[in-house]
């Protein structure tokens, strides 16, 4: 993780050097500055805000992305400045889960004077959580007969639904838990889920040992079906609030 966090310095070092005053903000978020980081490699997700977005002004760091994302660390976000503050009543769980957990890396903190409404929260939320279950299912039926293949799908699409599981937490009022099994526990006991569907994915990616998966593993299907729970739960309240 050092080291990682070193190349991670240095690739922002580069950034604001090529980009000088056209370099508004630049973020770390997510996992890797989440107190209860589940992975030996938390993802390096980075939010670069700048004035200028056109692709001449950020040529010149092209050749910096282009290595970055060789190294197998996923392409910063590039809003302008105008587009990051006309975008909280498209964004409000990203931007809420960003400022959550962020560390500002270079230039101005971008959630000063943001906000988002429980409204655009409560929309955003009931789509999200529905193409998510649609594209899980979708995925799960794929690869449900090869328990390699379930298992990349199981640990792929967690870190999605955590997302949504924090963006819930918000909408009814409570702060999400900062760990991972807090959390899945707080869901749980809010849509009515069984925790223990979750189990195995937690314990591999924490790096405990678990079983193999076998070709239609009972644990796959156990976790979309508390998916499908958390969907009909989340469309209920969100009706219910609309």
């Amino acid at each position: 993780m050092k080291k990682q966090r070193e190349k991670m310095e240095a690739f922002a070092t580069e950034l604001a050097g090529h980009l000088g005053t056209n370099l508004k903000s630049l973020i770390l978020f997510g996992s890797a500055v989440r107190s209860d980081a589940q992975t030996p490699h938390s993802e390096m997700n980075l939010l670069l805000i700048v004035d200028d977005a056109s692709t001449s002004s950020l040529r010149p760091i092209e050749p910096a992305i282009s290595g970055w994302v060789k190294r197998r660390e996923p392409a910063p976000l590039i809003f302008t400045e105008v587009e990051w503050r006309a975008s909280t009543d498209v964004f409000p769980i990203e931007i809420e889960d960003m400022r959550e957990a962020h560390e500002l890396l270079r230039g101005e903190d971008p959630f000063l004077d943001i906000t988002t409404s429980q409204e655009d929260l409560r929309r955003e939320l009931e789509r999200e959580v529905r193409g998510k279950l649609l594209q899980l299912r979708a995925e799960y039926v794929a690869v449900a007969p090869n328990g390699r293949d379930l298992t990349k799908l199981l640990l792929d699409s967690l870190g999605t639904f955590l997302i949504l599981m924090r963006a819930l937490a918000r909408l009814i009022g409570e702060s999400p838990a900062s760990d991972v099994s807090g959390l899945i526990n707080q869901t749980a006991a809010a849509a009515g889920l069984d925790p223990n569907a979750f189990t195995w994915v937690v314990d591999k990616l924490s790096g405990r040992t678990v079983h193999a998966l076998k070709a239609y593993d009972e644990t796959g299907s156990r976790y979309v079906d508390e998916m499908e729970k958390l969907a009909k739960f989340v469309d209920e309240f969100t009706k219910k609030q609309s």
